[in-house]
């Protein structure tokens, strides 16, 4: 076999993440600046090459806790798997890439390389990254839809108000409070914590508070899906 083809037939293997967050009213990803070609001053999703010794989740969770503290992730799943040939310049690499969520409340500190980004308005990504991110929010909306995942974007509590924001930046499009309320109720994934906040200083009723009844994913409608006014 020559030389040149054994060398190209070598494949290699990295892990990353799309780290998903609700920040300032949007969808916030994690990203990180390459300091060396290929892409040199482009932002990539947080990852790495694969231990020879390690499996998937293991290394996704060590490469993560070098950007952010893995701790603060309340939800974590595999997406999906790349093998195109040119993704890599002069290499074939596969990726396989996680999606992360961060409740909204939470600020992880980030090393100095790294920040968020809203996911509308990404900069200049390395690789086939932004495909990957809009993967990862597309998977996020879909979950939103037959799975209680939303408890990995809100704080503990919230009123219906609160929960609103956090689903309209999930989602894209505008949600009506009663009828999340309703469906969430419906659907066993939200549950009243018997407190109130109270008014503001523009008046009006005290507001109910409300948790999710459990902090692990579970399908609560396999057949429903959310969908745009219209949609």
């Amino acid at each position: 076999m020559p030389a040149g083809h054994a060398a190209h037939s070598e494949t290699g293997h990295e892990v990353l993440a799309v780290v998903l967050q609700v920040r300032d009213a949007g969808l916030g990803v994690l990203l990180w600046r390459r300091a060396l070609p290929p892409y040199e001053g482009c932002w990539a999703l947080p990852g790495g090459a694969l231990g020879h010794d390690e499996d998937l989740d293991a290394s996704i969770r060590r490469q993560l806790a070098q950007k952010v503290d893995v701790r603060e992730l309340a939800h974590l799943e595999q997406l999906e798997t790349r093998g195109a040939p040119g993704r890599w310049p002069g290499r074939r690499v596969l990726a396989t890439a996680y999606l992360g969520l961060v409740p909204a409340h939470l600020d992880p500190r980030v090393p100095d390389d790294t920040s968020w980004h809203p996911v509308d308005r990404l900069p200049e990504t390395a690789f086939d990254h932004a495909d990957l991110i809009m993967s990862g929010r597309r998977r996020l909306r879909a979950k939103l839809s037959y799975t209680n995942v939303g408890f990995a974007l809100t704080p503990p509590t919230f009123t219906v108000s609160e929960l609103r924001r956090y689903y309209q930046a999930a989602l894209g499009y505008e949600v009506s409070p009663t009828n999340l309320q309703r469906v969430l109720l419906r659907r066993r994934q939200i549950e009243p914590t018997g407190e109130v906040e109270p008014p503001g200083r523009s008046g009006g009723r005290p507001a109910a508070v409300f948790r999710f009844r459990t902090q692990c994913l579970e399908i609560t409608d396999e057949f429903a899906v959310l969908r745009p006014p219209g949609g």
